[in-house]
């Protein structure tokens, strides 16, 4: 189908003259030019394609700009994007957009200004695409976090869906815990942030674990502010040692050493807590940066001597 031409008078820029660029075009030789009898001067082009630029409803190939739909058929959209004609766009083009609908704007990529049937040729995939890695690599210059939606699976990963664009999510960064089963990620909606980008293959990489980590830096900061030498805090046994059992303390791990865990003598730690434990534990010294806390378990229950002596 070929859109109806518009005929509208033409209108200039106030920076150009109206009668300058009109004389101009008058006088461009196009047959001689299109022939190539004529060479024509570079500075005479410059000339000319400066006057088409002042112009109303002058487009460059290859631009991506906001068209409105003006007509729908059964197969194909009529956009209008302000120029000499409109284009006609395939349908299948808005298959992700079934609610597609007169007087809707959508971006369009200009193929063609005219074809060899003089028709304006216009591509939404492809201004969708272009937009697409505009954001992509925004997100990833700008540290943005975005939305994406896990395909399925594949080797080492996830496919995730990110702004349209196929990005690679490597099964090491979705969490911070290592994962076995990945299918329960599948259709499903999380947040990423872009940590690659390789313009030459077209990959991108997305990490959620990025931004666990980050969130736990933050978690861990706002209660490292908060230590106190003789505050009692509630953990998780989080790993035992030889030596001591390390506790989360909610983002901050701290150390109970062996001889900190009880007031008789123990072989190993594991005699007194295990893995998983909740338990109170008491903040015993930290080094200037909080960064190695000591914590004490024996300290919250009285020494055997104190009860000898009452009696």
């Amino acid at each position: 189908m070929v859109a109806e031409e518009k005929f509208e008078e033409v209108e200039v820029k106030e920076e150009f003259k109206a009668e300058n660029t009109q004389e101009f075009l008058d006088n461009f030789d196009w047959h001689k030019y299109e022939e190539g009898i004529e060479v024509v001067d570079e500075e005479k082009l410059k000339a000319f394609d400066k006057a088409l630029e002042g112009i109303l409803g002058f487009v460059e190939e290859h631009q991506v700009i906001d068209g409105t739909v003006t007509r729908m058929t059964e197969r194909e959209a009529i956009i209008d994007i302000n120029s000499k004609s409109e284009g006609v766009i395939s349908l299948n083009e808005f298959r992700y957009n079934p609610d597609l609908a007169v007087g809707d704007t959508v971006e369009v990529l200009i193929d063609k200004r005219e074809d060899s049937t003089g028709q304006l040729v216009l591509s939404h995939r492809k201004a969708r695409v272009i937009k697409a890695w505009e954001r992509v690599n925004k997100a990833h210059e700008t540290q943005e976090i975005v939305t994406g939606f896990i395909k399925c699976r594949t080797k080492g990963g996830m496919i995730v869906d990110v702004f349209g664009i196929e990005a690679f999510l490597p099964g090491s960064q979705i969490d911070v815990k290592p994962i076995r089963d990945y299918d329960q990620y599948v259709e499903k909606t999380m947040e990423f942030k872009v940590v690659k980008v390789n313009h030459e293959f077209k990959n991108v990489v997305v990490s959620h674990k990025a931004l666990i980590e980050a969130d736990l830096a933050e978690q861990k900061k706002e209660i490292i502010g908060q230590l106190e030498k003789g505050q009692v805090l509630e953990g998780v046994v989080k790993n035992i040692t030889s030596y001591g059992v390390f506790v989360d303390l909610g983002g901050v791990d701290g150390l109970v050493h062996i001889t900190d865990l009880s007031w008789s003598r123990i072989n190993h730690p594991s005699e007194i807590v295990e893995l998983d434990q909740k338990l109170n534990v008491v903040i015993l010294d930290f080094d200037d940066n909080k960064s190695r806390i000591q914590l004490g378990l024996k300290q919250l229950s009285k020494h055997p001597w104190e009860s000898l002596d009452k009696e």
